[in-house]
């Protein structure tokens, strides 16, 4: 069975600002707010990227942070799948739950990322899986 990769994580918090700050301060991490159309989310580098946004550090990934809610269980990591068609029923044939994207959609389609769903494993973990838009 081909294993499929970790490659973002994400973060709660109760003050953006102040964990942005945080991170940058503490660790040299880099952080971008995103508009109200990709949900005020902070997206952070942790190593560096090439002129694609592609890490150049193998094994390293980067990550985002978003205003916690009150169902949020604290960090939060997505796994790279080839089809999340696929993978979402996988994800139930074994036990998890999908939840599905924003709004009542199966899943979010992110602009220029790819195609993105969370579920719950079977302790209660949210976890995400991203099907990544293919290079032209």
């Amino acid at each position: 069975m081909k294993m499929n990769p970790v490659v973002h994580f994400e973060m709660a918090a109760e003050d953006k600002q102040r964990m942005v700050d945080f991170y940058t301060n503490t660790f040299g991490w880099q952080a971008q707010q995103l508009g109200p159309e990709m949900g005020n989310y902070v997206v952070v580098q942790t190593t560096e990227t090439d002129e694609n946004g592609m890490i150049k550090q193998p094994g390293a990934i980067n990550g985002g942070i978003y205003v916690k809610g009150k169902s949020e269980q604290g960090t939060h990591i997505v796994i790279s799948v080839d089809n999340l068609q696929e993978s979402m029923e996988k994800v139930k044939t074994a036990g998890g739950q999908i939840l599905g994207g924003q709004g009542g959609s199966e899943f979010d389609d992110i602009p220029g990322v790819g195609l993105y769903v969370t579920f719950i494993d079977t302790e209660g973990n949210h976890v995400g899986m991203l099907q990544p838009n293919t290079p032209a």
